[in-house]
C-alpha cells in the first residue's frame, strides 16, 4: 500500500496567504540581522583560536569546582561546559599572549592545576589566530560561492526571474539559520558553515522541484492565472516535499537524541534548516514569481506533455 502524508488531491490557498508569509518573512529575516548585530555569533575555537580541552571528570567534582580552580590561573576568560555526560566537561580557554609557547604553558598550567580531578583528556587542541581569521574568510567565500553556483544553475535551467526567486529564498534560509545560531549563543564553527552549505543544498533541491512543475503547467495551461497556476503547481508537488521533509527529519532526530554533543549543535542547524527550506521553497521562491512574470512562451505553441521531474524521483 502506497503510504501518502498529503492526500492525492489537495487544493490549499498557498498563494492567498503569501502576503502574510512576505511580512513572517521579512520578520524573521530583520530579526536575525538585529539578533547579529546585537548579540553576535558565539565563535567556536576555529575561528577565534585559543584551546579547547574534553575532559573526563571523577564524577564528583561540580563544575563550579573546576571554574574556581582555573579562574585562579589568571588565563583570561575560561568557559566550561557539560559535554554529553555529566562527567564530560568541555574547557575554552581564550588564547594566550606569547604564541605557542605560551598556550602549551597554559596548557600544562591547567592540567596541573586540576590533578586527580581529571581521569582522562579526551581532547586537546590549539587554533592560532592567524588561521582562525583564515578559516572565517574561507567559510564566507564558501557561502558566497555556494550562493552564487546555485544562481548561474538555476538561470540558466529556467529563467532569470526563477534564478532571483531560488536566490532570495535562499538567501533568507542562510540568514535565518545565522539568526537562530545568535539567537540561541549556539557554537558557530567549521562544522556550522557545512550544516549552511548543506541547508543550501537542500533547499535548493526542494525548490527546483517545485518549479519544475510551475514551468510544466506555464506551458500547458497558458489562459490559467498566475495565482491559480502557482498553487496548483505547489499542491501538486506538496506530497514529495512534505515526505521528503518529515523522513529527513526523522533521520536528525534520532542523530540528535543519539548522536551525541559533538554533533548536537550541527543537528541542529539541520533541523531548521529542512524547515525553513520548505517554507521557503513554498511561501518564498513561488510567490516571488507573481511580481517577476515569468514568460508563459508562445500562445500557439503546443502543450508541454512530458512527465513532471517531480513524478519521476
Amino acid at each position: 500500500m502506497l503510504l501518502r502524508m498529503v492526500p492525492k488531491k489537495t487544493a490549499i490557498d498557498f498563494i492567498g496567504a503569501h502576503k502574510l508569509a512576505v511580512g513572517l518573512s521579512v520578520l524573521l529575516v530583520v530579526g536575525s540581522l538585529a539578533l547579529f548585530g546585537l548579540r553576535g555569533l558565539n565563535l567556536g575555537i576555529d575561528f577565534l583560536g585559543g584551546i579547547l580541552l574534553e575532559v573526563k571528570t571523577d564524577g564528583q567534582t561540580q563544575i563550579g569546582e573546576f571554574r574556581d580552580t582555573l579562574d585562579g590561573l589568571g588565563l583570561g576568560e575560561v568557559s566550561i561546559q557539560e559535554f554529553g555526560a555529566p562527567d564530560d566537561l568541555l574547557i575554552r580557554i581564550q588564547r594566550q599572549e606569547g604564541g605557542d609557547n605560551a598556550q602549551q604553558e597554559a596548557v600544562s598550567a591547567v592540567t596541573a592545576a586540576l590533578g586527580d580531578k581529571v581521569s582522562e583528556y579526551r581532547r586537546n587542541e590549539v587554533v592560532g589566530p592567524t588561521v582562525g581569521a583564515e578559516l572565517q574568510e574561507a567559510a564566507l567565500y564558501a557561502i558566497l560561492a555556494a550562493i552564487g553556483a546555485i544562481l548561474v544553475y538555476i538561470w540558466f535551467r529556467f529563467e532569470w526571474q526563477y534564478g532571483i526567486g531560488a536566490v532570495v529564498a535562499l538567501t533568507h534560509d542562510v540568514l535565518t539559520t545565522i539568526g537562530l545560531f545568535a539567537l540561541l549563543q549556539l557554537e558557530f564553527n567549521l562544522a556550522t558553515v557545512a550544516a549552511i552549505l548543506t541547508i543550501a543544498g537542500y533547499s535548493i533541491n526542494d525548490t527546483v522541484v517545485v518549479y519544475d512543475r510551475v514551468r510544466e503547467n506555464i506551458r500547458r495551461y497558458k489562459k490559467l492565472p498566475f495565482s491559480e497556476l502557482f498553487n496548483m503547481s505547489i499542491n501538486q508537488t506538496l506530497s514529495r516535499t512534505v515526505m521528503t521533509s518529515v523522513t529527513t527529519l526523522i533521520a536528525l532526530l534520532a542523530l540528535f537524541f543519539f548522536g551525541g554533543e559533538v554533533i548536537r549543535d550541527f543537528i541542529i542547524a539541520m533541523m531548521w534548516g529542512v524547515i525553513i527550506g520548505t517554507y521557503s521553497s513554498i511561501f518564498v521562491a513561488v510567490p516571488l514569481l507573481l511580481y517577476l512574470r515569468p514568460r508563459r512562451g508562445d500562445e500557439d505553441e503546443a502543450p508541454h506533455q512530458e512527465q513532471p521531474v517531480s513524478e519521476k524521483a
